[in-house]
């Protein structure tokens, strides 16, 4: 299977909603929303782990249908915040530090473009 990359650089392929979806696992789903729950202090249930993929247009997760970062990358019609020319944008020198591993997976995509 290909690699899938959100919009903000998050690789899909690795998250446990979309292999949970891709696997059709509901045993995958209860532990990422247990697990999820108690990350986020948040009410997550099984039957919410289904995502196809930040770039989809299919099932998403819930936080990626009020996903700010993807919301505007969609408005501005790119594959990926690297291919923006307002790389990199304040709304995602925030996000990136929270999860700097998209920064150098977007840094290495801006710099194959």
């Amino acid at each position: 299977m290909s690699e899938m990359i959100a919009i903000c650089g998050l690789p899909c392929h690795e998250c446990g909603a979309f292999k949970a979806t891709r696997d059709d696992d509901d045993a995958q789903r209860a532990e990422v929303a247990k697990m999820w729950s108690g990350m986020y202090d948040a009410e997550i249930a099984a039957s919410d782990i289904n995502c196809e993929g930040c770039t989809s247009d299919g099932v998403l997760f819930q936080h990626c249908t009020v996903c700010e970062i993807r919301k505007c990358g969609i408005a501005m019609g790119v594959v990926n915040c690297a291919h923006c020319d307002e790389y990199a944008c304040a709304k995602l020198e925030k996000f990136f530090e929270m999860v700097p591993d998209c920064r150098t997976q977007l840094d290495g995509i801006k710099a194959s473009l």
